[in-house]
């Protein structure tokens, strides 16, 4: 049986107007969680995106060294460390000179998931997995996701029907630590709920 979970009643407001943090292709949200609510499986599964490289004195394009081409730039022919070069400069730089030293964005994209979260912020956002619920939309700030710790008490209600429109994203049970998720999870394939496994609680 799915494990007691807190919910709201109150669905919220789509601030992104049906066109932005969605999935225009299954019409599912965004969902939207603080990488501390997942805990290590996010910092075991997630990489760190450092953008393209570029010079460091005037921040442009680099290019892969070559030796032939750009043997006159390093006057004491140390090739084997430097990786790319800045032609507007005219020198030779390491790998480690074209990179910040922390990275923009950490990310998760495989063959079921795809998340992302800024590094100067707190929350992943999951914009595909074969794993949904039901969610009370974002603040302003996360306009057209939904927050998952916020879950909908009765998202199929009888009376008035499954509320599709607060569907999103989520991760699996299997993305905490405590083995079940602070959320019903739904498959997007059937549709059909995910219950934790036999022995854990919430």
């Amino acid at each position: 049986m799915q494990a007691q979970i807190e919910c709201v009643e109150y669905a919220g407001i789509d601030y992104g107007r049906g066109v932005t943090n969605i999935d225009s292709a299954t019409g599912i949200r965004y969902g939207v969680i603080p990488h501390h609510a997942v805990g290590s499986a996010w910092y075991e599964e997630s990489e760190g995106d450092y953008g393209e490289p570029t010079c460091p004195r005037c921040g442009g394009e680099v290019v892969e060294f070559e030796d032939e081409k750009h043997s006159t730039y390093n006057p004491f022919g140390h090739y084997y460390c430097e990786e790319y070069v800045c032609e507007t400069c005219e020198i030779v730089l390491e790998y480690h000179e074209c990179f910040p030293e922390d990275p923009f964005v950490f990310y998760v994209k495989n063959d079921e998931y795809a998340a992302f979260q800024d590094a100067d912020g707190p929350d992943i956002f999951i914009e595909k997995s074969p794993y949904f619920t039901y969610a009370q939309f974002c603040s302003p700030c996360g306009p057209g996701a939904c927050y998952l710790l916020n879950p909908l008490c009765d998202p199929r209600d009888p009376d008035e029907g499954p509320m599709d429109n607060n569907r999103a994203y989520c991760f699996g049970h299997d993305w905490f630590e405590s083995g079940c998720a602070p959320y019903p999870v739904y498959l997007v394939a059937t549709n059909e709920i995910v219950e934790p496994e036999r022995g854990v609680k919430p």
